[in-house]
């Protein structure tokens, strides 16, 4: 989020955020999907606007909307602001709206959204819930929605005190949020792979496809615009009587003049062509070369008008009267300037492309075909959605086949056979691939940890579920999580959480039906959900086989931690994924302080416990390695020494965590901007805590793995670093850079700590021998002096060398810049 929320009040960030909006429908011009998309945010935008002017809305906390708990679903733009408006609170649909016209009259309700919510309480709609549970004939779109199966299977199952619990909770809220799922035909698919986007998000996702504006021109103007034009010629050229109009040597025109005789039928023909033009207009936007003032084009169009029709008057006669009362005298009604710009427009295109009809002409008007003879993106995107549209909606592709075969006569296309499809349309279309975590990862269809982690709630669900005994129950549990995690998250302040899953009323009801015995799904199933992340064999087996949950919860989060760091080891943990594998810890039975990437424009000045809690963790596990020298990390006993807490906005604070911090961030510089100086002390929080990574291999036991590993992850990482220094940037843009390069660069000194002394100092011969980046030399220097043994001093610099630490955060220009 930008540092302009506080510096200048959410009032005026969020009219900058719609100035923006309202600047993008401007740029859009003729393009629908963007303006579109534009017109959507500047809406959200609008509305997020007058809940702050008005009160409505308050920022930072937890429940900024007044009379919406919660647990609310809320619409959030970005940088966590809130419209006001749950997600839930929509229109009915066409099959609610329809639902409502047929209830009994006696439904209670002040209006349909209510009426709908309590028909499902009463018998028929109880059993039309519990029918579509039974059958998985049921989506949920919103965590919401599943509130009233909830209550359906609580009573259906011998709770009702817990559903009557629940639904006083929600009855407060019925007549404004939906509360039931969306009923489908079709049950959603369920297995062990992950998929990126469903079938139907791919097939959205190529429709969206459009054809660039100035290719949409070129085509119009070439199977549209010049066809027309050639018409045009020819209707003028058969008026001419003689020679046609010709340009001698010195560009004078020469030939006969148009408008001297009229064919039989000629003004049949101008009415045709006229009404086909405007025709044409309507459907094609008329730019380009044909379009101009000043074309041969205009002034042959401007004299066809000009000549009629007109209305008859007394004393006179219609333009098309005398025209065809001229007869063979010709077209009397032009002007001798009209005469004169006709000719020379027929002289010019005669010249250049020939008579209408003639070979010239015609072999022109074939190459400008033959010019965009190719298909257009569209046409490869219908070939897509059309085999793709053939699994369900919901569900992913079992194989890559319907996406690389190329086009075939079964697609009935008038694209020609075995024409490949281009690749950025296939990646598309690929995202809804259903396979193994980590042969999507291999495939590049996973790219960041932020797509892992979001693609690994369908793996969580599934775990958690399998502590529930009932099949529909546990169905819906797996549903409901998946739903929850796409939440997006609001900005808090003053150390407050987002809403956890358990804080959802009928997630808390539901645990009623967690197992306790029979009925609990066995080992297989959740081995299962581990299967999901690997497509072979694990190398690890310390955890054996075990049917437990939180022995399979510990093998998932394992494997997926490894995943990251394998696949991703120039990239921080980010937030939604260290949300992941807190829940995964939590059901292995792990106590593990995981810590969240802060931003530096609401960081509150102080930490949480679990800070220093992960400090202790990575000073143990880190004692003596390069990555303790290298920054300068306390050890475990001085942290315990010095522990100190207090207690702010109801949480206990580490005091002494938080000054040490503010302390090493000196090294950054002496600040004046509040959020430079908070970014330098979060720098160092993650220095400090290695941001999870020491706490995730000490928990799970990951060294020995990781040793195996480092030496090639190391060398990927420094080539990501020099990669990304070696692109221009500029302004904010450089800052962003080096701050990233910097945050790599501590991820690969991480991963050299746990390689041997000769695989380090190879690291740095092959830093000093690419010389890549000149202005990283001090950073490479620095690093050299520690491998070799020495320290840095206080302030950051080798003593007597030119070596530095390298940080991401600096308070004015930062030294990479000169």
């Amino acid at each position: 989020m930008s540092d302009q929320v506080f510096r200048f009040g959410p009032e005026r960030y969020a009219t900058g955020q719609l100035s923006r909006a309202l600047t993008a429908i401007a740029r859009a011009g003729a393009n629908k999907a963007e303006r579109t998309r534009a017109e959507a945010k500047t809406q959200r935008w609008r509305e997020v606007l007058d809940g702050l002017t008005s009160g409505r809305v308050t920022v930072g906390s937890r429940t900024p909307v007044a009379d919406l708990p919660a647990w609310v679903t809320l619409q959030v733009t970005h940088g966590g602001f809130t419209t006001g408006r749950g997600l839930a609170e929509a229109p009915l649909t066409r099959d609610e709206a329809e639902r409502v016209a047929d209830l009994p009259a006696e439904v209670p309700g002040n209006n349909p959204r209510e009426r709908l919510n309590l028909w499902y309480l009463g018998d028929a709609g109880q059993a039309e819930l519990l029918e579509a549970l039974r059958s998985g004939h049921y989506r949920l779109q919103l965590p919401e929605h599943a509130a009233l199966p909830v209550v359906a299977l609580l009573l259906d199952k011998g709770f009702p005190e817990q559903a009557l619990d629940l639904v006083a909770e929600l009855r407060p809220h019925m007549s404004r949020l939906r509360f039931t799922p969306a009923f489908d035909p079709v049950a959603r698919p369920s297995g062990a792979a992950v998929r990126v986007a469903t079938v139907g998000e791919a097939a959205d996702a190529l429709r969206a496809v459009r054809t660039p504006r100035q290719l949409t021109l070129m085509h119009a103007t070439i199977e549209v615009w010049t066809p027309l034009y050639d018409r045009l010629v020819a209707l003028w050229c058969a008026t001419v009587d003689g020679d046609l109009p010709s340009l001698d040597r010195t560009g004078a025109v020469t030939g006969g003049l148009p408008g001297s005789t009229l064919p039989p039928h000629w003004m049949h023909e101008r009415a045709r062509w006229l009404a086909d033009f405007e025709a044409a207009r309507s459907t094609h936007e008329f730019r380009g070369r044909h379009a101009h003032r000043k074309s041969n084009f205009t002034h042959l169009h401007e004299a066809l008008l000009s000549i009629g029709p007109g209305t008859a008057t007394a004393g006179s006669q219609s333009a098309d009267a005398r025209l065809e009362a001229a007869g063979p005298a010709g077209v009397s009604v032009l002007d001798a300037r009209q005469v004169d710009r006709v000719r020379r427009a027929l002289a010019n295109t005669l010249a250049r492309h020939g008579e209408p009809g003639s070979a010239a002409r015609e072999s022109a008007r074939s190459e400008q075909a033959a010019a965009i003879a190719a298909p257009l993106y569209t046409d490869f995107a219908r070939v897509l959605v059309t085999r793709i549209e053939r699994f369900p909606a919901d569900g992913g592709l079992p194989s890559l086949d319907p996406v690389t075969t190329p086009v075939g006569a079964d697609d009935k296309v008038t694209i020609a056979d075995d024409t490949a499809i281009p690749q950025h349309l296939q990646d598309k279309a690929i995202r809804a691939l259903e396979a193994p975590a980590d042969e999507l990862v291999r495939r590049g269809i996973i790219s960041s940890g932020e797509v892992l982690a979001a693609v690994l709630p369908q793996l969580t669900s599934r775990l958690l579920a399998a502590d529930i005994a009932d099949p529909m129950a546990a169905s819906l549990y797996e549903q409901l999580y998946t739903a929850f995690r796409q939440r997006r998250s609001l900005l808090l302040l003053d150390l407050q959480h987002q809403v956890r899953f358990d804080e959802l009323p009928w997630v808390t009801a539901l645990h009623a039906l967690t197992a306790t015995g029979t009925g609990r799904l066995d080992g297989a199933t959740r081995a299962g959900v581990s299967d999901g992340l690997r497509s072979g064999k694990s190398r690890e087996s310390r955890d054996g086989n075990s049917g437990g949950g939180s022995a399979a919860a510990r093998r998932l989060l394992r494997q997926t931690t490894l995943l990251a760091i394998e696949s991703f080891p120039e990239a921080v943990l980010p937030n939604p994924l260290v949300r992941e594998f807190h829940t995964l810890a939590q059901q292995a039975g792990l106590r593990v302080p995981l810590v969240e990437e802060v931003a530096a424009d609401i960081f509150m000045g102080t930490f949480t416990e679990k800070w220093r809690a992960a400090a202790i963790i990575a000073s143990r596990t880190l004692a003596g390695t390069l990555y303790q020298r290298y920054y300068d990390l306390p050890s475990a006993d001085e942290w315990r020494a010095g522990a100190r807490s207090e207690i702010r906005w109801g949480k206990a604070t580490a005091t002494d965590f938080t000054e040490l911090c503010a302390r090493r961030a000196v090294e950054a510089g002496t600040w004046h901007d509040y959020v430079a100086r908070n970014g330098a002390v979060l720098e160092q929080s993650q220095i400090l805590t290695t941001h999870n990574l020491a706490v995730l291999v000490d928990a799970l036991d990951l060294g020995e793995q990781l040793r195996e590993s480092a030496p090639g992850l190391a060398n990927r990482t420094f080539d990501w670093i020099i990669q990304r220094l070696s692109q221009p940037a500029h302004g904010h843009a450089a800052l962003i850079q080096v701050k990233n390069a910097a945050y790599a660069w501590r991820q690969a000194v991480f991963l050299l700590s746990y390689c041997d002394l000769a695989t380090q100092a190879g690291q740095i011969d092959r830093l000093i021998d690419q010389r890549a980046v000149p202005r990283l030399e001090p950073a490479v220097a620095g690093l050299a002096h520690i491998v070799t043994g020495g320290r840095f001093g206080r302030n950051g610099l080798e003593p007597n060398g030119t070596g530095r630490r390298l940080l991401g955060w600096a308070v004015g220009r930062h030294w990479y810049f000169g």
